[in-house]
């Protein structure tokens, strides 16, 4: 006798639930990766550098502050000083030498504001790219 039935099991479906929820957990990464690297603007802040140092437990990176200076009113009156808080990546050591060797003058900071950062990139958005003596 021969068996004319094609009988096949049924196809679960946890199994496809299962690969888009995978590719929906790919595909969401891949987005944040890429907000993550995106300029928001770039930009300079002149100021005497008051703070830089190496933070991180496993992923190291110099977060720094910029004294902007005080703003003179016109009748003769000082508002309080303006700081600026900035980072440094820690894989850019000649930025970081850069600022150590400025430390006390006045500086310009040229810098990329990032929409997101990745938590071992730094704690502000300000990533510091070039640095230049002002006189």
């Amino acid at each position: 006798m021969e068996n004319t039935t094609n009988y096949q099991p049924p196809k679960s479906k946890w199994k496809k639930r299962l690969w888009i929820a995978f590719a929906s957990i790919i595909g969401l990464f891949i987005i944040y990766v890429l907000i993550c690297g995106l300029s928001y603007s770039t930009g300079t802040r002149t100021g005497v550098v008051i703070k830089l140092s190496e933070k991180g437990y496993l992923f190291k990176t110099y977060e720094g502050e910029l004294n902007l200076g005080g703003v003179t009113q016109g009748d003769g009156t000082l508002m309080p000083t303006r700081v600026w808080a900035f980072s440094v990546k820690g894989n850019q050591d000649s930025i970081y030498n850069a600022i150590t060797a400025t430390q006390g003058k006045q500086v310009r900071l040229h810098y990329r504001e990032v929409y997101k950062t990745f938590f071992w990139q730094s704690e502000t958005p300000y990533l510091i790219e070039k640095v230049e003596t002002v006189n």
